[in-house]
């Protein structure tokens, strides 16, 4: 993961822009994950509305969602729903959500934790803490596709937003 994040920091990446369903990529990223939630009790939800095509490097995307259900399954509450939603959110981008229940993300942290090595004390130090760069990756995964991503976090719910353009944007 570090030289990856090396890479993406230096500009050596490279994306394979093609045609993607990113409702597809999602379901099939999302089945992948099914024995971590089903290990700790939780169950996963999957909202989308139709086809979701787009234009994108289908592999980067996928490790981006990986990555974000790898942490709901690691960080929401056991035996709690995990809820991923789809959506257009108007004629030139997708939204996809990944939503859980569990103890918040404090304000303060929300902006760093898409930082390299960053990693929650809040959470504590267990066997399903990473190096802190998966986040960091998914952040310029997101970039490199001209989109966004960020997390809100309450006392009942953590939201991590995708913002994804539709077609490849000129540069």
């Amino acid at each position: 993961e570090f030289f990856e994040i090396t890479r993406y920091n230096t500009q050596q990446i490279k994306l394979s822009k093609k045609p993607v369903d990113l409702r597809y990529l999602l379901e099939q990223v999302i089945d992948e994950h099914i024995p971590l939630f089903t290990n700790r009790g939780n169950y996963v939800t999957f909202q989308a509305e139709g086809p979701m095509e787009m234009c994108g490097d289908a592999d980067k995307l996928a490790r981006v969602f990986n990555n974000l259900l790898k942490n709901a399954a690691a960080y929401s509450e056991a035996g709690t729903e995990v809820i991923v939603t789809a959506k257009k959110t108007d004629v030139d981008n997708i939204t996809v959500a990944v939503s859980t229940y569990g103890k918040p993300i404090p304000k303060d942290k929300l902006d760093i934790l898409f930082d390299k090595f960053y990693r929650s004390k809040e959470y504590g130090e267990s066997e399903e803490s990473g190096t802190g760069l998966g986040l960091a990756i998914a952040k310029e995964i997101v970039r490199i596709h001209n989109g966004s991503i960020y997390a809100m976090s309450d006392d009942e719910i953590t939201v991590f937003e995708v913002k994804l353009p539709v077609a490849e944007k000129q540069r």
